[in-house]
């Protein structure tokens, strides 16, 4: 009888922590500093507009926030508005991030993501464009 409950109690912590896993994120940009993006650019689709990035402090506070799950291709059947990030780093290479909710596409791969840091990188492109206008 004891066995039966010991295996019960190990049954229950692998599916626990299968949930866990299965419904924690990861945070790829977590490390990313300001001093680490030489240039920026966001293009915004609608309204099909680039506006050139200055200052990148505020850029990687919100990219420090994204949290993505798993690789998920269907964003391409959303409709909506998408923020295409380009950023070229300091050690050369370059980043695009696609911020599309409730999808981030990162470098081509696709990845549902946590709504609210996804949802802040759309209104500070949004808010950029507004500033470009004025």
């Amino acid at each position: 009888m004891k066995r039966k409950g010991l295996i019960t109690i190990v049954g229950c912590v692998i599916v626990i922590g299968i949930v866990v896993f299965a419904f924690s994120g990861q945070k790829p940009y977590k490390n990313l500093e300001a001093s680490d993006i030489v240039s920026a650019t966001v293009h915004l689709l609608p309204p099909d507009k680039t506006i050139q990035i200055t200052e990148f402090k505020e850029l990687a506070a919100y990219l420090n926030e994204v949290v993505i799950y798993n690789k998920d291709d269907s964003y391409t059947e959303y409709n909506g508005q998408a923020v295409i990030f380009t950023l070229t780093m300091a050690d050369g290479s370059k980043e695009e991030i696609t911020a599309c909710n409730p999808f981030i596409i990162i470098n081509g791969t696709g990845y549902k993501t946590k709504y609210e840091p996804c949802e802040k990188l759309n209104n500070y492109a949004n808010e950029l464009l507004n500033n470009a206008e004025e």
